[in-house]
């Protein structure tokens, strides 16, 4: 009788999904599909994680750095200082006084050829800064994007081993077809695990790029007018 009771309360433990024994259970192509999402979303949240740092550390220097520039009478030691330490804002400016001192060298200065190629001059680096900025959110968009067809095509692998035992064994009981069927809907679930974060972190990261390329856009339009008012004394 105690055997019996002790049979029964062990029952459920051994039956309890176990993430590993299905790993090493799958077949090998099952295996190579769950290794490469598990890798996948590794990277993924090593870029969430390495991307909300940068974007943070970011944006604090450059509104410092703004507010210095503002508040500084030699804007040219300025720029230089602050591009050493790679702040995209100090990195606009530079551009658009390399612009304004190749427009202004020669004399007459064409006030509105220098006022555009000085615009746009700023505006490429702005776009140049946001760029670099979301260069790995690619890879968040493609694991959003694939990871679920990826784990599917392993699901689909390992369903279509289960009914191979199927033929083998000449038995289509539970015992025969249920632990392939579970290893393959596990490589889907991976697969979801991986594309979730993904496409989450990918939209709101590409949010944040938009709204600090804003940011930048803005401080450049702001730096253009004074050039453009110092173009109007000389």
């Amino acid at each position: 009788m105690t055997l019996a009771l002790l049979s029964a309360a062990a029952a459920p433990a051994a039956t309890r999904l176990d993430p590993v024994e299905l790993f090493l259970q799958a077949d090998i192509i099952v295996q190579a599909v769950m290794l490469g999402l598990i890798l996948a979303s590794v990277w993924v949240w090593m870029i969430i994680v390495s991307f909300s740092l940068r974007i943070g550390k970011l944006d604090k220097a450059s509104r410092e750095y703004e507010d210095a520039f503002w508040g500084e009478s030699d804007t040219q030691a300025l720029v230089g200082k602050q591009q050493r330490k790679e702040i995209p804002a100090a990195r606009v400016v530079g551009a658009g006084l390399d612009e304004w001192k190749k427009s202004t060298a020669k004399q007459p200065v064409d006030r509105d050829a220098t006022r555009q190629r000085i615009g746009a001059a700023m505006e490429g680096q702005v776009a140049e800064e946001a760029d670099a900025l979301s260069a790995r959110l690619n890879f968040l968009a493609t694991v959003g994007s694939v990871a679920p067809f990826v784990g599917l095509f392993g699901t689909v692998w390992g369903i279509m081993n289960s009914f191979f035992q199927i033929g083998s064994q000449q038995s289509a009981s539970l015992a025969v077809v249920a632990p392939g069927i579970a290893e393959a809907l596990f490589a889907t679930a991976i697969g979801l695990f991986a594309a979730i974060p993904a496409v989450i972190a990918y939209n709101r990261f590409s949010g944040s790029v938009n709204v600090y390329e804003a940011k930048l856009q803005r401080f450049a339009d702001k730096v253009h007018a004074g050039l453009s008012r110092e173009l109007d004394r000389a």
